[in-house]
């Protein structure tokens, strides 16, 4: 299987460097960001191997808390990335395509942020397979609209 993704597209944070603080990650955290990587692989081969740009993935307990991440966020123990796939449609339209294949991929959670798609997988058990929209105003609804 050919990866498309590197750990450096993972780490990438200007608020990191905005703020000046570390964003590289613990091993165990890289191994994290190995099995996010495979996932993400998958999706990108399932939904046509267009190519996939990744905002955010890895963030270090001070970068999450200058984002204003959630204090467990996936991101913390890199198990999760948001990202958009142009080439193949929107956020939504991705969103639609991965769904079916939430179990099989072991996702946790797969949120439509209107403008990208956040990808979770489980810190710790099964994964919840929860789909979520969150609202450019912040209202956050099951499955996607």
């Amino acid at each position: 299987m050919i990866i498309h993704f590197t750990l450096e597209e993972f780490l990438i944070s200007d608020t990191a460097n905005q703020i000046g603080v570390s964003n590289y990650p613990t091993w165990e955290i890289t191994r994290n960001l190995e099995k996010l990587a495979l996932t993400m692989e998958l999706i990108r081969s399932g939904l046509g191997d267009n190519p996939v740009t990744v905002y955010s993935g890895y963030r270090s307990p001070p970068v999450n808390s200058a984002v204003g991440g959630a204090t467990n966020s996936a991101h913390l123990y890199g198990l999760a990335c948001d990202f958009v796939i142009p080439d193949f449609g929107n956020p939504l339209d991705v969103c639609l395509a991965i769904e079916p294949h939430m179990a099989f991929l072991q996702i946790d959670q797969l949120i439509y942020e209107i403008d990208w798609i956040h990808l979770g997988l489980a810190t710790s058990g099964e994964p919840r397979h929860q789909c979520l929209t969150i609202t450019a105003n912040g209202n956050t609804y099951e499955g996607f609209r």
